[in-house]
């Protein structure tokens, strides 16, 4: 059967390449590098990626194997004894994402063990697989009978997180099994739904995006009209089971109105993510102009009116989701770490389907922030949510009942590879700059490609070029809309006051010669061995006001410095950050600073605190220097009071006894 599914695969390859390699290119600005094509060097990310390949996964491995009964599901499936099913319906699908975490750090920091570790687990995922490829423990330890017979049972979810799996590891391994295991799961569920158009809402998104995963992979075409078909089945009004019960409006899984003719984000912020990726990824296919509108008016609504400055999303805890727009409040702000991926996810897709710098911008911003306060600095401790400010109650955790978010943000940060380059026929793209090699090709010639930096803390960057002859390309470098006074598309952020710091572009040392092109610095030349672009970026500390209808945020400010925002940690101000005031001419100097054993460029700004004054009956103000550290790095010394929005006006005094 393997020899089998080898040639199909083969065969599928083949016969769709030329096709979808020309759809892809009439539509799609460039292509993305992959991570495995990507060695990352940077001493920013570097360290986070090994204690991702250490830390993070053993603790991901300890849980699923030990503490719950996520790998003794696939066991008891294979033994066929009629055990119990452990654990909650979905968790098969954290068992998947640890495996793609895997699949990216044995790139990143190879280890026999992880890799056997993999490999065990992946045995018993093919040992679980039924004869006519469907593969779920909850239903096949329940009852088989009752299988696809409730959209929210999180079947497809669970499904789409193999695929990514398997497609990542067969990226990193060039072993198949997985990859098997995968493609005969997608072709049971095409032929259970497409094929016979049997209507099918999924209630969690995720295998839209995936299916594209496999698509890209194998050329193969049902699975790219399968992702649409799943696509199309939204706003019909064929979605049933608890959740649409439960929430009786269908806007929670963005399914009011058909995909193409939404306008606005609803319900559910990681649902939304996913779909808006899967979307956008069949966009990038398809050319289909009523994906693209909807996408591009959906993403406007996330960014000009709902997203919080770090790039999380989702306000509520209530529906884990959207709310009203302008609707940000701080220390209640859920910001689930899954929402923040998927917004990498998703602005990446946009990216590269528009070619536009901003989509990088927003990704950057949910990168560096949203998403990398969900992972300890140690690797092992994590938040589900991530609130803005906090009373000093708000710890981290080494697990959760619901556990997609500790393997969720370990394969984003281990595949960080995946987002840093992209390359068309004539062209390179530098999205993000973080220190790291690859070598792209033009015709016959290799082009090795060094990017140095030490960002985000400074703002120079290097890129070295080697080519082993002459060759003719744009090199398009990415100028962040915070460098030319834009911390955010749209003008829910603004700046207080515009700098005068100028952004540098330089080739060999000298002024270079290009044009600006959707936010990107186009170099087009002649390059040769030996030649530096040199990127200087302004890293001034920059205050940050919301729009007026943020009430949140009314007479607050923001601090932040290059694509970095900073909070105010009781731990570094002897726990007093809820009675400062900024006044009106702040000062500002940075200092490098430690928390625990991450060096930072930490913010000392000269602020007011305001205190009782001796009579007991009012108030007082008087000047204090006070320690801002980047908001990723909070709650990593124990429970402490924070702030990220500053007031700057007194509006009301609370007494304490």
């Amino acid at each position: 059967m393997k020899k089998i599914n080898k040639v199909a695969f083969s065969v599928a390859a083949l016969t769709f390449a030329t096709l979808s390699a020309k759809a892809q290119l009439m539509v799609r600005r460039f292509e993305p590098v992959g991570f495995s094509q990507v060695t990352i060097t940077d001493n920013f990310w570097k360290p986070k990626l090994d204690k991702v390949a250490t830390a993070t996964l053993q603790a991901c491995i300890t849980q699923t194997e030990q503490k719950t009964g996520r790998i003794r599901n696939f066991e008891k499936v294979a033994r066929k004894q009629g055990e119990k099913h452990e654990g909650i319906y979905y968790d098969d699908s954290d068992v998947y994402k640890a495996i793609e975490a895997m699949a990216y750090s044995l790139k990143n920091l190879p280890d026999a063990a992880v890799q056997q570790k993999a490999d065990e687990w992946i045995d018993k995922i093919a040992a679980a697989q039924q004869p006519d490829g469907y593969l779920n423990t909850y239903y096949t330890l329940t009852g088989l009978d009752k299988r696809w017979t409730d959209m929210e049972r999180h079947e497809d979810y669970c499904a789409g997180h193999l695929i990514e799996a398997a497609v990542a590891y067969y990226n990193t391994t060039g072993k198949r099994k997985l990859l098997d295991v995968a493609i005969r799961f997608a072709d049971h569920i095409d032929n259970m739904f497409r094929v016979k158009n049997r209507p099918w809402v999924s209630g969690h998104q995720e295998i839209e995006l995936a299916l594209m995963r496999l698509y890209h992979l194998t050329k193969e075409e049902r699975y790219l009209k399968l992702a649409d078909w799943f696509l199309d089945q939204r706003g019909r009004g064929y979605g049933k089971g608890k959740i649409w019960d439960e929430w009786k409006n269908p806007k929670y899984c963005q399914d009011d109105v058909p995909v193409k003719q939404q306008k606005e984000i609803t319900g559910h912020a990681v649902r939304a993510m996913y779909q808006y990726t899967g979307a956008a990824d069949v966009a990038s296919v398809t050319n289909d102009p009523g994906y693209m509108n909807a996408m591009t008016t959906v993403w406007e609504d996330v960014v000009h009116r709902n997203m919080y400055l770090t790039g999380g999303i989702g306000s509520s805890g209530h529906n884990e989701g959207f709310t009203d727009d302008f609707d940000l409040p701080n220390s209640s702000a859920y910001c689930e770490t899954c929402a923040s991926v998927g917004m990498v996810f998703w602005n990446q897709r946009m990216n590269l389907l528009t070619g536009e710098s901003k989509y990088i911008d927003v990704l950057e911003r949910s990168l560096y922030n949203g998403a990398l306060d969900g992972l300890s600095l140690s690797g092992d401790r994590f938040f589900y949510g991530n609130p803005l400010s906090s009373a000093g109650n708000y710890g981290r955790s080494e697990w959760f009942g619901t556990a997609c978010c500790p393997s969720n943000i370990a394969r984003l940060v281990a595949s960080l590879g995946d987002y840093v380059y992209g390359r068309s026929e004539n062209g390179i793209w530098v999205n993000l700059f973080v220190a790291s090699n690859t070598t792209f090709k033009f015709g016959k010639t290799d082009v090795p490609l060094q990017l140095d930096t030490n960002y985000p803390w400074d703002g120079t960057v290097k890129i070295s070029v080697n080519p082993a002859k002459k060759v003719a390309y744009a090199l398009h470098v990415r100028i962040p809309g915070w460098a030319n006074n834009v911390p955010v598309p749209g003008k829910l952020y603004e700046f207080t006051n515009a700098s005068n710091a100028k952004v540098e572009v330089l080739v060999n040392g000298k002024p270079a010669t290009y044009q600006v092109e959707k936010g990107y610095a186009v170099i087009d030349r002649t390059w040769q061995k030996g030649d530096v672009v040199e990127v200087k970026l302004p890293m001034d500390v920059r205050q940050v006001a919301a729009r007026s209808e943020v009430k949140a945020d009314q007479d607050r400010i923001a601090l932040q410095r290059g694509p970095l925002v900073y909070c105010v940690e009781g731990v570094d101000n002897a726990d007093k950050v809820w009675n400062l005031l900024v006044p009106a001419q702040p000062t500002f100097e940075t200092k490098q600073h430690q928390v625990l054993d991450e060096p930072v460029v930490a913010i000392q700004a000269n602020l007011s605190v305001v205190e009782a004054a001796p009579d007991g009956l009012s108030i007082q103000t008087k000047p204090q220097t006070i320690t801002a550290i980047p908001y990723y790095t909070w709650a990593n010394r124990g429970k402490s009071t924070m702030q990220v929005w500053l007031p700057s006006r007194i509006k009301a005094i609370k007494i304490s006894e």
